[in-house]
């Protein structure tokens, strides 16, 4: 019901947009004009993009035939094509984006509330269909009680997707933050500062580094286990796609955003239209693709660790019971 709620208020809101309205709507990412708090001029915008309008009812139409058949046909097959629409609508709110957007709107920086919600109602639309998902599969033995730890390889991963963004985004940041023009040249230095308040720019240094911490719970008894100052959960076992749907997710988004902007640098370069003399002068801002590449990569294999990890408990617990 959640998922069906989910979808016939996404394509209300394109027909709405279809028939000429646009509460809600946002153009900053299709034209020139800089005012996020008006959606960049979305009330002037007459001719609706494909993938806006048509398009996303098209997908709405299509994922609500997976809802049904799910419901109607539950098994792997519905399973699978839930896992997919979960996998999509994730990929679609791009959450990487949020990591920075939503810091800046706290700490004051003009913001583009239609987009931030849009990202997020896909975020959460993903996650109801990841429920979806879960509950139309083939039944599952309880996770076992107790922890059960990780192979050395992937705590190593999970350490690496750890130290990647401090050393890759937090450093650079602060450095930039404090007026050093790390491998970026002054001038344009001077130019992002004049355009971030301090809260903005600790928000963007700090935040994607703490948010990277939480990978220790694919590795750490924590990420098994619900720890004692949990209210009413204390040493229960935490279910698997409590984990594994964010991680997953992250690490795709990241992975994808690293191949996609890493394609488009290459591609500049080929053409002749980025010289490499730009690329030497700020190479830390080019290196910051293959942190985010390297990142995703090292969550990734870190998160399939943790998933082999659960999995094997969760069938030792099956053969325990088979067994009895």
């Amino acid at each position: 019901m959640a998922c069906v709620v989910f979808l016939v208020g996404e394509v209300a809101l394109r027909l709405y947009w279809i028939t000429g309205g646009r509460w809600g709507y946002t153009a900053c990412d299709r034209t020139e004009l800089v005012d996020p708090g008006g959606g960049c001029g979305a009330d002037r915008v007459e001719s609706l993009p494909f993938w806006a309008g048509w398009g996303a009812v098209g997908v709405g139409i299509v994922l609500a035939a997976v809802v049904l058949h799910a419901v109607r046909s539950p098994g792997r097959l519905a399973s699978a094509g839930s896992w997919a629409a979960a996998a999509l609508l994730t990929v679609l709110a791009f959450p990487l984006h949020l990591l920075f957007e939503l810091p800046a709107a706290l700490s004051g920086r003009p913001s583009d509330w239609r987009d931030l919600v849009a990202r997020l109602a896909l975020v959460a639309g993903g996650v109801l269909f990841a429920g979806l998902a879960n509950a139309s599969g083939p039944g599952r033995a309880p996770v076992a009680a107790g922890y059960r730890p990780v192979p050395l390889w992937a705590r190593r991963w999970a350490y690496a997707a750890v130290a990647l963004p401090v050393v890759g985004w937090a450093v650079p940041h602060g450095l930039w933050a404090l007026g050093v023009p790390f491998g970026i040249p002054e001038r344009e230095l001077d130019d992002i500062r004049r355009g971030l308040s301090t809260w903005t720019g600790v928000a963007i240094t700090l935040v994607p580094p703490l948010a990277g911490l939480l990978v220790l719970g694919l590795v750490q008894r924590w990420g098994q286990q619900f720890p004692g100052w949990v209210p009413g959960l204390r040493g229960r076992p935490v279910p698997r796609l409590l984990a594994l749907i964010p991680a997953g997710a992250v690490a795709l988004t990241l992975v994808t955003y690293g191949v996609l902007s890493a394609g488009i640098v290459l591609g500049r370069l080929v053409t002749g239209e980025l010289p490499w003399s730009d690329v030497v002068r700020e190479w830390a801002v080019a290196a910051t693709l293959l942190v985010f590449l390297g990142w995703g990569i090292a969550l990734g294999v870190a998160t399939t660790g943790y998933a082999r990890t659960t999995r094997a408990s969760q069938e030792r617990t099956t053969a325990t019971s088979v067994s009895s």
